[in-house]
Order: structure tokens, then C-alpha cells, then sequence
């Protein structure tokens, strides 16, 4: 792997939240599977299940949960994490989630898929836990959805190159509000 072309298609990994009709297909399924099978968590404690959902139905009965999971309704298939919730870890599995997620789209970015992370809110994951089965001592609030970006879709907005703060505003070098690069250690 090339450090500059790794380094882009990272940098270029965006949010997808309208997709075509077209299926995902198995192999990157079973792909993206692997990936969050094989993410890191803190004590390797892999604290998660994960729900695979292609039902249209189901997709759009979770679209329509409070939070910001509205993209789901148009998605080939949406991964949800079910964390397993242990009070004395629940901040450090909210840590390994968003690692999961992020590692989960960009395995789909590899397979030229779009995704997008959505959370569920307030009475969102009571309801999720009801439609999907999940027992009650579980944690769920995130659901990724994934499939082919359909940029020609009504509303679908283009995807100029997204404007970023300069280095020298967002990096402190030693403290913060330094500037200084040549500090030697």
C-alpha cells in the first residue's frame, strides 16, 4: 500500500445517506462483517453483536425511530451494534463503537459502497430493542446504513470539496495555543 493513495482514501471517506436500489452484494457483506469481527476493543472484550438488516420494512420502521437514522428508509442493508451495555464499561465501549463504526465504513468504502452512522435517541432504543429483539440489559443507539450512493437522487446534494480549518488554527505543538514546531524534546 502506497502512503499517499492510503492517505486519500481515507481523507476522502464522507457520509452517504441516499442510495440506489441495487443490492449489496454477498462478498462485501461477509467483508464488512469481518472487519467488525476483527476490530479492536479495550481488553479485547468485543462488546458487540451486530444485527444485519435487509428488510425494507424493517429499514423504514427503524428510519422513522427518533434520532438521526432517517437514512436507513433508502439503504440496501443497515449493520446495527448491540453493545453489550455492562454499566463499568459503558464509556469504553462507547470508544470501541465509534471505532467499529468508523472501520465499518471504511471497509464498505473499499468495496465502492456508501454509508452512513446513525443514532438512535430517547424512546428511538426502547423501540429498536422491541423491533429487533434485542434483550433489555443491552445498549443500542448506533445503526449503519450501506449501500450504492445514488447522487443523481431528488435531494441528493453534490459534494464540492469540503472546506477545512488550516492546520496552523486546529494544532497546538507541546500546549495548547503554541505554535512552535521547533520545540526539541
Amino acid at each position: 500500500m502506497e502512503p499517499e493513495s492510503t492517505i486519500e482514501f481515507m481523507r476522502t471517506l464522507r457520509s452517504v445517506r441516499r442510495f440506489t436500489d441495487q443490492p449489496v452484494p454477498q462478498a462485501a457483506l461477509d467483508d464488512l462483517l469481518t472487519v467488525a469481527r476483527w476490530s479492536g476493543s479495550a481488553k479485547n472484550l468485543q462488546p458487540w453483536d451486530f444485527i444485519v438488516i435487509r428488510n425494507r420494512e424493517t429499514l423504514r420502521r427503524l428510519s422513522e425511530l427518533p434520532g438521526y437514522v432517517a437514512h436507513l428508509a433508502g439503504a440496501a442493508l443497515a449493520i446495527v451494534l448491540v453493545m453489550h451495555g455492562d454499566s463499568e464499561q459503558v464509556e469504553q465501549e462507547t470508544f470501541d463503537e465509534g471505532v467499529l463504526s468508523q472501520r465499518l465504513q471504511l471497509a464498505a468504502k473499499v468495496h465502492g459502497l456508501g454509508s452512513s452512522i446513525g443514532w438512535f435517541h430517547g424512546e428511538g432504543r426502547q423501540t429498536v430493542k422491541e423491533i429487533l429483539g434485542i434483550p433489555q440489559d443491552r445498549l443500542v443507539r448506533t445503526a449503519l446504513s450501506f449501500g450504492y450512493e445514488d447522487a443523481g437522487a431528488e435531494g441528493a446534494r453534490a459534494h464540492p470539496p469540503q472546506a477545512r480549518k488550516p492546520l496552523e488554527e486546529i494544532v497546538h505543538w507541546e500546549r495548547f495555543g503554541s505554535n512552535n514546531r521547533e520545540i526539541k524534546p
